[in-house]
């Protein structure tokens, strides 16, 4: 459980912290939420897999098999991992230079 509070008026918020790692950008554990994770080609037989609605819905929705190096979890999740580059960030750099040649 995570515990928000503003500073100026001291209002406190609870929020779920594990509702809170199923959203963002990047793909997150499920159970510590960090953003070092590997891809995994197959599932290993050691590491245990993350169970659970939301782990049967990321599977069905397509998502990409990952692992946790801290917790040794296996997970799927639809996301992209923060290490890899933004598709939409591929714009082709044309110098003033390069057109004159």
């Amino acid at each position: 459980m995570a515990i928000y509070a503003c500073k100026e008026c001291e209002h406190e918020e609870f929020v779920p912290r594990r509702y809170r790692y199923h959203l963002g950008p990047h793909a997150r554990c499920p159970r510590c939420g960090t953003l070092r994770l590997s891809k995994l080609k197959e599932p290993d037989k050691i590491d245990p897999m993350h169970s659970g609605t939301l782990e049967l819905l990321e599977r069905v929705a397509g998502g990409k098999l990952f692992h946790c190096r801290y917790c040794r979890l296996q997970f799927h999740d639809r996301r992209r991992l923060s290490t890899d580059p933004d598709p939409s960030a591929t714009a082709v750099d044309e110098s003033p230079g390069a057109a004159a040649s």
